[in-house]
Parts: structure tokens; sequence; C-alpha cells
């Protein structure tokens, strides 16, 4: 996603930080401001003193998520079985900074990486009852599906002619027959059901873990409420083998959500692949795995669709 802005991380720092803190909320003025170790794309986020976080959009098209995050995160917490960031403050527009702010607390733990997840099933199926809880949560009034979400939640035939762009330039270096096969039967199912509240970008990075266990899911910015198939992609991109068939059976969902969650992998993976194939033979070789199990878990389970259809 460019957010219409690519040059928008330029002039963020830890001295523009301390001064929204100090005129905007002087009570947390001189507590030191420094970077985290592991920052986004959509924001950047800063630690404030120990036990505070500052986070600031980069550009104008993630600005929605701090004012949604500011209303919904407060009111999905409570019926969530792990952390997620606990809104403290919502800061203006100044010192040259265009965009409203949020200042959260600081949540304990580690960005999820297999090597400090103690066991990867168990892990799965704690990450399926996260999932299956904020299903759960009330929808009325929430946010529908949309441009905030980048599309998260909506039909993914929105990136139907994006998709099949990659694959034409992609052309034989990826099995282009088999992969429009899978975006076919994602384009052919839709969510019949009542909408639900989905996190919209459930990855590695977004889930922390304390002790080798799930603790906190952070990045609410593509939330909202619509279909969830797009928060089952973890599946290809973070589990495999007995982790993947756990968390598949924990978090549960019929064959057509199924199908339109590989699609959503297969458009994500496809795009990134499409930028990077030439010059990020590392990143390339990651997308490529992804698309090869997207395929495969559609040669596996891809007939099945038409039994709920």
């Amino acid at each position: 996603m460019d957010a219409n802005a690519p040059d928008g991380r330029a002039g963020i720092d830890a001295a523009l930080v301390e001064r929204l803190i100090d005129a905007q909320f002087p009570q947390w003025s001189g507590l030191p401001v420094t970077p985290v170790e592991v920052d986004g794309w959509d924001n950047r986020t800063y630690r404030l003193g120990a036990d505070m976080t500052v986070r600031l959009p980069t550009a104008a098209g993630y600005v929605p998520a701090i004012a949604k995050e500011t209303r919904w995160l407060p009111r999905l917490a409570p019926s969530l079985p792990v952390a997620v960031p606990p809104i403290l403050a919502e800061g203006a527009p100044g010192e040259g900074y265009p965009f409203p702010w949020s200042v959260r607390g600081w949540l304990p733990g580690e960005t999820a990486d297999r090597g400090r997840i103690d066991d990867m099933s168990q892990f799965a199926a704690s990450l399926a009852e996260f999932i299956k809880a904020l299903q759960r949560c009330d929808a009325t009034g929430g946010p529908l599906a949309g441009a905030h979400s980048f599309y998260r939640g909506a039909p993914v035939r929105h990136y139907d002619e994006e998709t099949r762009r990659c694959l034409a330039i992609l052309g034989e270096r990826v099995d282009s027959a088999r992969a429009a096969a899978v975006w076919d039967a994602a384009l052919a199912t839709e969510w019949r059901d009542e909408p639900v509240w989905f996190h919209g970008d459930i990855a590695h990075g977004n889930l922390l873990v304390d002790n080798g266990n799930l603790a906190a899911v952070i990045d609410f910015g593509t939330s909202g409420v619509g279909d969830p198939a797009s928060d089952l992609v973890i599946a290809w991109t973070f589990f495999s083998g007995e982790s993947r068939r756990t968390f598949r059976d924990a978090v549960g969902h019929d064959e057509a959500t199924w199908a339109r969650a590989r699609g959503w992998a297969l458009w994500k993976a496809l795009l990134t692949l499409t930028g990077c194939i030439d010059e990020d033979p590392v990143e390339a070789a990651a997308q490529r795995l992804v698309i090869d199990e997207v395929l495969a878990d559609h040669d596996l389970f891809g007939g099945r669709q038409s039994l709920v259809d």
C-alpha cells in the first residue's frame, strides 16, 4: 500500500515526538523517546518512557486508523483473550506534523518468531481463539469494510485487476494456470452471514509472544466489520504442517471462506513477488513458498468448496 504518499515517513523522528508531547501532553514531558526495535510501514512507533508508546501515521491514507482504534479498541478489549493496545490519548496535528496521532500503553512481549514459540500448534490454537473471540464481539455500528481497511473484509474481487496484472507480469515464472484457478475459486464465493469483526492484518509482526505464548495482538489499523477471510492468511504465511492443521480446525469456517482466504494470500504474495523477484531473492523465495503452499492447499481442499456453495 502506498496510501498516496511515497515520502510519508520523512520528517518523523524522536525529536518531533518530543515536541508534540511537550506541546500537547506536558504531563509526559521529559520522558525519553526512543524508536521501537521492530517498526511498521503504515505508522512510526516510539517508546515513551517505560510504559507508553507514541504512534504516528506515515501518510494520509493511514490516518483513519487513529480515530477507529481510539473508538473501538477499548470496546473490544474486554472480550478478547489476550491484550490489545490500550489507548491513553489522541494527539492533534502540530509542530509541522499534519496528522492525528496517539499515545498507547506499552505491551510487554516480543514480535512472534518461530524461535520464540515453545509449541507452534498451541500458538496456532491460541491465535484461532483470539480470532473467534474477535468475531463474537458485537459488530453493531462497527466500521464496515472499505477504504479504511484497504478493503480487507470486503469482497476479494476488489483486487481482481491487480492480481491478474501480476499474473500477466510474472508469466511462466509462477504456475499461472493453477494460480488463476485459485483466484477464480476465491471470486466464486462470498460471505453470506452477518458482518463480523476482523483484524485485517493477522501477521507474525502484529503478534507478541511472552514466555513462548501469545501475549498480545497489535495494529488494528486495517480492522473493521465484514468478511473475516483475510484473517486466515497466516495459515500459509506463518504456520505449516501440524500447526496449520491445528489452526484450520480450531478457527473453523467453511470451505468457501477458506477459498477466499487463499485468494487473499495469493493476491498479496503475487503483488509482493512482482515487486521483488529481480531485486530481492530472499524475499522472492519466501513469497514463492507462500504461493506454492496456497496452490497445494487448493489442490487438497478446493474441491470441497462446491459442497457448500
